[in-house]
């Protein structure tokens, strides 16, 4: 008895971590490979280290609305001037072969993804506070003091929005949010109505045996 893969939009505000997060939640994973990550579209520049389709698909303003027209995105939003979308191919084929799909997004496109899709599991990684959420961006050292500014002035604005996802998780320290992370998936899997439909099919098969 194998219920469909999740969805898991893990999102929250600019520098909380959530690319640290989610690369040590996979390397807890290497021998079930039942973790897949979704690699979003992005217009704005690598950043040192950054790869093209491993880390997101580095794409032309042209080539990211052209993606738009054609429906091939899940969700999009426009952040800090640079657009950022998700294929939507990629997730459907995954989840139903059973594979959880994670999607580490802005919260804009976390929200557009829920009205879309309402049965996955959102997850608000929350700073323990503001003053070390401005301290992990500035220590980044990748920003201008005005990008600073305006990433902060949007999490205060982002941080209200924790209510409309289904858990909060407070990255205190990554291997505490993995573990917290790692506990909602496993409780997530075993929901009724994850896999109630094969149940119930089950049961009749045995009876018309």
């Amino acid at each position: 008895m194998k219920s469909k893969g999740l969805l898991v939009v893990l999102s929250g505000p600019s520098g909380v971590g959530k690319g640290t997060v989610r690369k040590a939640l996979f390397a807890t994973d290497h021998d079930k490979k039942q973790f897949f990550y979704s690699v979003s579209a992005t217009t704005r520049q690598a950043r040192p280290g950054e790869r093209d389709g491993k880390d997101y698909f580095f794409v032309s303003k042209d080539k990211f609305e052209q993606m738009i027209a054609d429906e091939e995105l899940l969700e999009y939003a426009e952040y800090v001037g640079n657009y950022y979308g998700t294929p939507l191919a990629y997730i459907d084929e995954m989840t139903n072969n059973g594979k959880d799909v994670f999607l580490e997004i802005e919260v804009q496109g976390a929200l557009q993804v829920k009205r879309r899709m309402p049965d996955g599991v959102f997850i608000f990684l929350a700073p323990p506070n503001l003053r070390e959420l401005e301290s992990r961006i500035v220590n980044r050292g990748t920003d201008s003091p005005e990008v600073i500014a305006e990433r902060m002035e949007t999490a205060r604005r982002e941080l209200q929005l924790m209510t409309q996802y289904d858990y909060v998780v407070e990255n205190d320290a990554v291997y505490k949010a993995v573990e917290r992370i790692q506990t909602i998936i496993k409780a997530e899997h075993l929901k009724v109505d994850r896999f109630i439909d094969d149940v119930v099919e089950n049961y009749l098969e045995e009876g018309e045996a």
